[in-house]
This record gives C-alpha cells, sequence and structure tokens, in this order.
C-alpha cells in the first residue's frame, strides 16, 4: 500500500496524541500502537494529562516508557514560553486560530488552551523526537493539539474520530477536516455523520474507516458453553451503554423464573443509579457490578459467557456508542453476542447471522432475545462461529493497524496543500 518513495522505515516516527495515558478503556489505543512497532514504526506518546487511573492493563505499562507527560507548572511555564517564543508568530497565528474556532464555547476554548500550553511545555521533547506524522485520537483536545503541533511543526497530522467527540462535540471540526492529512473514523456511519461538515468547493481530507479491531488471533475461541446460564456485559457505565435497559430485561427474565446470572464490568457514572435498580428489582444476587478488570480477567470471564450483551441507546444528548470494543472480543472468542441498532453496531452484527439485534431502549425486546439464546444452544453455537469470522475479516487489528499504516504512508504531501492555502 506504500508508494516507491515510501519513508525508511529507520524514519518513520510516529507521536501519538491523547487525551489520557494509560486509560483502562482505551485498550484499542494501546493495540494499534503495539501494532505499528511490530511493522518498524517509531512511536511516541504525548498524553495530556498525567495518569489517574489505579487499574493499569498489562499492555499499557508496556508502553509507558514511550509516554511524554506535561511538566509541573512551573517547570511547563518555562518550557512552554521558550518554545512558543522561538516561533512567534506561527504561535500567535495557531493562538488566534483556536480562539476564532471555539470563542463560542468558552469553557471548551479554555481547556483546548490548557491542553495546547500542556503540549508545549513538552515541546523540546516533540522536536528531539522530530516525528514524521502526528496522530491523535480523538476530533476533541488530542486532535485540536495535533493540529497545532503540525501548524508549529511543519508536519503533517492526522487523527481518528470515534463517537463523542463527533456527535456531541464540534471542537474546529471543520477546520481539522480542511487541513488534516487523514481523517480516519470506525465505522460507515461516522463517514455519513461527518458529511455535515464539508464545505461546498472547499478541500476536505479524505475520511477512510479503520477499525478499531481486536487481536483475534490472539483469542482462543470457545464454542461449547453449554454448562451456565451467564450473561456479561463489559463497558464503561455510561448511559450510552444501556445497561439500565439491561436491568429491566432482567427483571422481566426474573419474572419469568428463568434461570441465569449476570455480571456486569466496569466502572462510571452510572454505578449508583444501576445498583439502585438492581435491589429495587430484587436482582442482588443475580447481577454482579464488580467494577473495573484487567484485560486478563475480563477475557477469562468472556470465554465462559453463555450471552455477551452490549444494549446501546442514543442519550439523550445524541452521544452514542461507535462499535464496542468490548463486543469484538466477545465475537472473537465465540460468544454469541446480542446488541442493538444503534450506530456502526449493525456493521459489526449482522442480525441473525452473526449475533442478535433488537431495538434500543426496548427491555422487552432485549429479554426476548437472551431467553431465546439461554433456551437455543445450537443457535448460540452457529452464531458464535459466524461471530468469530466476523472479527477475524473486518474487525482485526492486525490488519486495521495495517491499513491505517498505509494510509498514513499514502499522504505525504497534504500538509503542503493545507498550508497553501
Amino acid at each position: 500500500m506504500t508508494d516507491a518513495h515510501a519513508t525508511p522505515p529507520s524514519t518513520r516516527r510516529v507521536l501519538y496524541i491523547v487525551s489520557l495515558f494509560p486509560c483502562w478503556s482505551e485498550t484499542f489505543i494501546v493495540r494499534e500502537i503495539q501494532q505499528l512497532l511490530a511493522r518498524g514504526y517509531d512511536v511516541r506518546i504525548l498524553s495530556l494529562r498525567h495518569p489517574s487511573e489505579r487499574l493499569v492493563q498489562s499492555d499499557a505499562q508496556a508502553l509507558l516508557s514511550r509516554v511524554m507527560w506535561p511538566r509541573g507548572p512551573l517547570r511547563a511555564a518555562v518550557s512552554a514560553l521558550r518554545a512558543l517564543a522561538g516561533s512567534p508568530l506561527r504561535s500567535l497565528h495557531v493562538l488566534a486560530a483556536i480562539v476564532a474556532g471555539l470563542w463560542r464555547q468558552p469553557v471548551v476554548l479554555a481547556k483546548t488552551l490548557v491542553a495546547v500550553w500542556r503540549a508545549a511545555s513538552v515541546l523540546d521533547g516533540v522536536r528531539a523526537f522530530d516525528p514524521w506524522r502526528i496522530h491523535a485520537h480523538w476530533a476533541t483536545y488530542p486532535s485540536t493539539v495535533a493540529w497545532a503541533l503540525s501548524r508549529l511543526l511543519g508536519r503533517p497530522f492526522s487523527f481518528t474520530c470515534h463517537a463523542h467527540d463527533i456527535f456531541v462535540e464540534d471542537q474546529m471540526i471543520g477546520r481539522k477536516l480542511a487541513d488534516a492529512s487523514l481523517v480516519a473514523t470506525i465505522s460507515e456511519f461516522n463517514v455519513r455523520w461527518l458529511e455535515r461538515w464539508r464545505s461546498p468547493g472547499g478541500r476536505r481530507a479524505p475520511v477512510e474507516v479503520v477499525h478499531c479491531g481486536v487481536d483475534a488471533e490472539a483469542i482462543e475461541p470457545n464454542y461449547d458453553r453449554r454448562a451456565e446460564a451467564h450473561i456479561v456485559g463489559i463497558g464503561r457505565l455510561d448511559p450510552i451503554k444501556g445497561f439500565d435497559v439491561l436491568v429491566e430485561a432482567l427483571r422481566r427474565l426474573d419474572w419469568r423464573s428463568l434461570a441465569f446470572e449476570c455480571t456486569v464490568v466496569g466502572e462510571g457514572p452510572e454505578r449508583g443509579r444501576l445498583e439502585r435498580m438492581r435491589d429495587e428489582a430484587g436482582l442482588y444476587s443475580r447481577l454482579e457490578l464488580p467494577g473495573a478488570w484487567p484485560q486478563e480477567r475480563v477475557q477469562a470471564l468472556l470465554a465462559q459467557a453463555t450471552i455477551f450483551v452490549m444494549p446501546s441507546v442514543v442519550a439523550r444528548d445524541g452521544n452514542r456508542d461507535g462499535i464496542p470494543v468490548a463486543l469484538m472480543e466477545a465475537m472473537a472468542g465465540g460468544a454469541a453476542v446480542i446488541g442493538t441498532q444503534v450506530s456502526g453496531l449493525p456493521e459489526l452484527i449482522e442480525d441473525e447471522v452473526s449475533g442478535l439485534l433488537v431495538p434500543p431502549e426496548d427491555p422487552e425486546a432485549l429479554a426476548a432475545a437472551i431467553a431465546r439464546l439461554l433456551a437455543d444452544p445450537a443457535l448460540r453455537q452457529r452464531l458464535g462461529h459466524a461471530a468469530r469470522e466476523r472479527v477475524l475479516a473486518r474487525f482485526n487489528i492486525r490488519s486495521e493497524a495495517a491499513r491505517l499504516a498505509g494510509l498514513l504512508e499514502q499522504r505525504p504531501a497534504a500538509l503542503e496543500v493545507a498550508h497553501a492555502r
């Protein structure tokens, strides 16, 4: 996928920009970086915030030596001022563009300026690394910082957008689409969504689908899950995950005296509400909410789950899932899965072929789908086989990272086009 003048591997230095590293819920970024490293790229990570989570996945732990974090307040001020003073005109142009793009969102503007300041505090380290490409995950603060560093360093930038960062936010997205060398997103649904920022007659970076895949070959499939009625859900306890709908579905199954147990692994703002719903439904002994787990323990749970459920919904503010990575992991392991007709989920789950799809916010339909799978081991096994094949073919991190690498190689001149505007 590379051109005849592809950059030699020794100089393929890529700077990844993220809001927080390590972050237990963003294992897909870790896997993507691992695959680029395996392909000969030299990757450094700029985290805009210092670590704040107790749980650090082992894969992320292995990358900590590659991370740059913002310096302390005093050192940050000195470093940032020195870095910005080195190119005052460019710095002023960058700041003026940010203010012009975000002045209607004062809170976002303030947080963006803080993020840029934090990045500027390690600008000397970034310059020493001399990145060949700058790539960000999320179309919010990380991609704004990537855009700013691109202007300051004269290097192309690209970004991957996911879900809330385009469904709810608009942080200079039009400008970034015009100036990026490449825009990646995780679903065809998102490609269509991004059309709303297309300027008639204006330049826009190509938008390419690069799935947040999983290492399917490393997951041992288990198709014989007949022993228990164990329902599993994994994800941040956030309104978009629809775990409240799952609790209501479980209540209906309990009314029918169906045998089951359920484990929902994750942490987040919905914990208190979900616990109250569980207790009011009389499900305390049947629904476990153990919090966040290490990846190895999650994989062991997925390997034994009778059914994996991802009851995603569209939140009141318009936020919704992209394509949940936990759902891909469950499918790669051969589990029978249930999802909803939200966002990119139907691109992963072919209804009645590689899983079941139900309408969002419909606990009765969800309960019926769960009951159907619990009662039919042969159907679970058929769906599980097809689910793994679907992930191997379309959502494998090895092929998706190779696709991203090829796309980065194909866009060497986009920055000059952007700067000529």
